[in-house]
Parts: structure tokens; C-alpha cells; sequence
């Protein structure tokens, strides 16, 4: 039998051994594809995106981590029904009988996951139209154009409102309703609040807005929960792969490949192993049923904060450090603060959390944004090359409050260069 017959044969195995477990996934469409092909996948996230310029840094990145062996993209799983599982052109038979049972997994995840429920499930012909009517605006208006924008509002993808999936442009009568009243601030959903009152926007630069905040509300629940997805599919990949009809020499090196996957990280947190970790244990302390509650239910804040315990932390070695000086620093090994500081990493997928509090700041239409500090000061040099692509957006003069040094300090752009003062 030849390597495609192996491979097609492998996949009804781990499919029926799956189903067997209680797995409720999509239909699973695996495809093969070289490395450069699956390295622009993992890139731009999805196949058939828009293309950008940081998409084409992040692909380079990863073809030389690739060619020095410094990393692997072993496969690439889709959330979409049906589910499509991209698999590494240079994979050995088990190593594709790891991943297909690791997205197999995946795509149960997506399927039962709440935060995924209000998702839509046909992202890749969604992507695939705005990739086609960016690229039409481009030959409309000039590429530099029309990057240089994307440029401004990719600098602020990641603020959204993920709990409000109405859009943002209301019909109302006969056209469209782009007001909202103050008592509707504040605002979480910066990029939705720049749509509906973003002044100057020609209708293109709004289509580009609103496909930008369509594709980032998709992504966010991957962000939200790649903890205990990515332990989940690493929990269920090892329970398969216990049960296939391994011989002894395939048998150790799938225990070489799965230790290689949850290799702890001096420096980071591996979601692997600790998703893995804390699944196990609610196993073994709850049963399994409790395993698919937890899948059905969690994101990782929640997960880590009901489930990572003080002997998890301990067997784990985890410990809170920071920078001090020069140097880093183990600062807390109490389990609860490692804890705390695990779920505050977590907190809104690790973004700052900026709401709108006012549109008309100064009664001139100016944009006042909040930083609601946390303990976390933003990262001043991102900051202010930040704000001028959000003037840009806006049309008008830019605020934003946060904290620096346990001080209040208000940052401002009107156009040539970033004021500070402290409140």
C-alpha cells in the first residue's frame, strides 16, 4: 500500500477510536502541503487571507526556523464545518498519526467550546471574499494606499468587543445608523465605535474596518482559550496513541515526540503541558465526564482559576519571576500568585484592556480612550506610534489615560506630535 493509502487508513482508524471515546467533531478534510505552503498558512492564521506585510515577516520567520531546525509546524487545523486539518508534506507516517489524532481533537474542541458557538463556521469563504475586495482596492486606490490604512487598523485588531457579535453598522428606516448616544460609553469595541463614528471614512476604508473586526471577533476564542484547547488535544492525542496498534520501536518514538511537545520552557509557560496536566488531574479527581463539562465550558481564565491547584503548581515547577534591574528574578513561588499571575496573563487574551469613554472629548469630536490598569503599564514605545495610526482612523485628535509610575498620565496626538501629561 502506498503512502496515501497508509495515510487514509490511519485517519479511519484514529477517527473510529476517536468517536469511540465520546468525540463530537466536524467532518475532518485532511490536506498535504509542502512547508512554505503551510508556514503562509500559519502566517496569515487562514488560508486564502489578505495579504499584508507582517504576514510576509511572520513567514519568513518561520522558514528559518524550519531550515535550522530550530522549530516544526507539524499541521494546521481550521475552525470551519467542515474542519480542515493541513498536514506537513515532510511528516513520517507517525508523526501523522500524532497530528491527525491532536486536530481530530481540535476540531471537537471548536465544535463544543461555548466560545466558539456564536462563531461562524464558513470564515474560509468569508476570507476568501475580502481578500478579493482588498485586493480590488488596491487597483482602485494604489496599494501604498491601501496598506498604509490596513497598517492603522491591523495596530488595533485586537480591540473588539468579543461578547458583541451585532454589527456594528445598525439599519435603521432607510439608511444606516451611525450614532451613539453618550449613554452608551464606555466602549469596549474600539474598532466597531471607529465605524459607526469615524469621521472622514470613505466607504472602502469602512469595508476594510469592518472585515478587519469580522475576522479578529473569529479569532479571539482561539486566543481566549489556547490553554485548554491546545491540553485538550494533547490530552486526547496521547489517549488514542495508547491505544493504536504501535510496535515496540514506533511505540518510543511517539513517547519521543509527545515529551518533545510538552518540553517545559524556562522562560514561558508551555500550553501544552500545562493544559495536559490540568485535564489529567481533573480526571483523575472528577472523572471523565468532568473532562468534557470543562471543554464544553472554560476558557483559560477560567480553567486556570477553578483547576490549576497548589500540588499542580508544585509538580510543575511554576513560579512568578519578573525583571528587576537588569536581571530576571524569581519574585513568588506561592501557588495562589502564580495562579493570579497566570490568569491576569490571560485576562482579555493578554491585550490591554481600552475602552472608549467619550467621542466627543472637549466637545470638538475628539477621541478619549481609557487604559483600565491592572498593575500592567503599556508599553510606552508602542504607544505612541500607536496613537497616531488611530488619529488617522479617527480623523481627529486622539487621547488615551493610563498609569505610569502609580501616576495618572494622559497622552495625546493632535496631528504632529505626542503630547504627555501627568492628571
Amino acid at each position: 500500500m502506498d503512502a496515501l493509502g497508509l495515510l487514509a487508513r490511519d485517519i479511519e482508524e484514529i477517527i473510529t477510536v476517536a468517536r469511540w471515546y465520546g468525540l463530537d467533531f466536524f467532518d475532518v478534510r485532511f490536506e498535504i502541503c509542502p512547508p512554505e505552503v503551510l508556514h503562509s498558512f500559519g502566517a496569515c492564521k487562514m488560508p486564502l487571507r489578505f495579504t499584508h506585510w507582517s504576514f510576509g515577516k511572520a513567514i519568513q520567520r518561520m522558514q528559518m526556523e524550519y531550515d535550522y531546525g530550530l522549530s516544526r509546524l507539524h499541521e494546521m487545523v481550521i475552525n470551519t464545518d467542515p474542519c480542515y486539518a493541513f498536514l506537513l508534506r515532510d511528516n513520517t507516517r507517525l508523526q501523522n498519526r500524532l497530528v491527525v489524532a491532536h486536530a481530530v481533537a481540535h476540531s471537537d474542541f471548536f465544535k463544543n467550546n461555548v466560545y466558539f458557538s456564536r462563531v461562524s463556521r464558513s470564515m474560509l469563504e468569508i476570507m476568501a471574499v475580502a481578500s478579493r475586495r482588498i485586493r480590488d482596492y488596491e487597483r482602485f486606490y494604489g496599494r501604498e494606499r491601501v496598506e498604509s490604512f490596513l497598517d492603522a487598523v491591523l495596530a488595533v485588531q485586537e480591540h473588539i468587543n468579543p461578547f458583541g457579535y451585532q454589527p456594528a453598522w445598525k439599519h435603521a428606516g432607510s439608511g444606516l445608523n451611525r450614532t451613539r448616544s453618550r449613554a452608551e460609553l464606555p466602549e469596549k469595541d474600539l474598532l466597531g465605535f471607529i465605524l459607526d463614528r469615524g469621521r472622514g471614512l470613505k466607504d472602502w476604508q469602512r469595508d476594510i474596518i469592518r472585515m478587519v473586526r469580522e475576522e479578529s471577533l473569529y479569532f479571539w476564542p482561539q486566543l481566549a482559550t489556547k490553554i485548554c484547547n491546545e491540553g485538550w488535544a494533547t490530552y486526547w492525542h496521547l489517549k488514542i496513541g495508547r491505544v493504536l496498534d504501535l510496535n515496540e520501536n514506533d511505540s518510543l518514538e511517539f513517547a519521543r515526540m509527545h515529551a518533545e511537545l510538552i518540553r517545559p520552557s524556562p522562560m514561558a509557560v508551555n500550553p501544552y503541558l500545562l493544559g495536559l496536566s490540568i485535564f489529567t488531574d481533573i480526571a483523575r479527581r472528577f472523572g471523565e465526564s468532568t473532562v468534557f463539562e470543562v471543554r464544553a465550558t472554560c476558557d483559560d481564565v477560567s480553567f486556570l482559576r477553578n483547576y490549576l491547584t497548589e500540588e499542580l503548581v508544585r509538580d510543575l515547577g511554576l513560579y512568578a519571576f519578573r525583571r528587576m534591574g537588569y536581571e530576571w528574578r524569581v519574585c513568588d513561588t506561592d501557588w495562589r500568585a502564580v495562579r493570579d499571575t497566570l490568569v491576569q496573563q490571560r485576562f482579555n487574551c493578554g491585550h490591554p484592556y481600552l475602552m472608549v469613554e467619550d467621542g466627543d472629548f472637549n466637545r470638538q469630536g475628539e477621541l478619549y480612550l481609557k487604559h483600565y490598569y491592572e498593575g500592567q503599564e503599556l508599553d510606552v514605545f508602542y504607544l505612541e506610534r500607536t496613537l497616531p495610526l488611530v488619529y488617522r482612523l479617527w480623523g481627529g485628535p486622539v487621547h488615551l489615560e493610563t498609569v505610569l509610575d502609580d501616576k495618572p498620565v494622559l497622552f495625546s496626538f493632535h496631528g504632529n506630535k505626542i503630547g504627555k501629561r501627568f492628571l
